[in-house]
């Protein structure tokens, strides 16, 4: 590997640093998009069976809250009503929507930061690969007494090895970005889903609460 690295040149350098940053990207996406803690399966419907019982307690809340991405998404529309028992249907999808919004910039970060790596890494690879030109038309050079053999093979070197390896973080970059990216849109809309149950669950429980008032 090492002697891959000196064949290739300065211009690979760049591009072991997109690889690293990628593989660490990839590694913190992985476990930060984990279904047990962005939307673990069921949550809703113990949320439910929770507010059958009445609007639970602050304590409950901070619990469901640090439970998952869900969790504190449908904790902050179920505090809404918790402050406000006659809380309106606006003000209510407000609350939900503007968590709604945090959820989403939560899951979405450091995606842009793997997608630009897997545009750049490709760039970095042509950029080698011109210096790597670059060299060999310098060891044909009119002025040179004759083909230089060892800078020609070192060019050839580093325009291969530049372009092969863009490819190879770009490639797995890219793939992982759009895996993380559907991951996402289907926990969005589960978590929609979700909020839209509890959300006409609490105007119900406002509806009732009225009326018996």
């Amino acid at each position: 590997m090492l002697s891959i690295i000196q064949a290739a040149g300065w211009p690979i350098w760049p591009l072991i640093l997109c690889s690293v940053a990628a593989l660490a990207l990839v590694i913190e996406r992985g476990v930060a998009l984990r279904r047990a803690q962005v939307a673990p399966p069921g949550l809703v419907d113990e949320v439910l069976q929770v507010l059958r019982q009445g609007v639970p307690s602050s304590d409950v809340l901070n619990k469901l809250s640090a439970n998952s991405t869900l969790g504190a998404l449908l904790s902050a529309g179920i505090r809404l009503v918790a402050q406000d028992p006659r809380c309106s249907e606006t003000l209510l999808r407000d609350g939900f929507e503007a968590a709604g919004r945090s959820a989403a910039h939560q899951l979405e970060r450091y995606l842009n930061a793997l997608a630009t790596i897997a545009s750049a890494a490709p760039l970095l690879g042509l950029l080698g690969t011109v210096i790597g030109m670059i060299e060999i038309f310098g060891s044909q050079s009119p002025g040179s007494s004759g083909a230089n053999p060892a800078q020609l093979a070192h060019g050839i070197s580093v325009a291969l090895y530049n372009t092969a390896f863009g490819l190879m973080v770009a490639i797995p970059s890219l793939m992982c970005h759009r895996y993380f990216r559907g991951r996402v849109n289907d926990y969005l809309h589960d978590m929609e889903q979700g909020a839209e149950r509890v959300l006409h669950h609490l105007l119900r429980m406002e509806r009732s609460s009225g009326s018996k008032r």
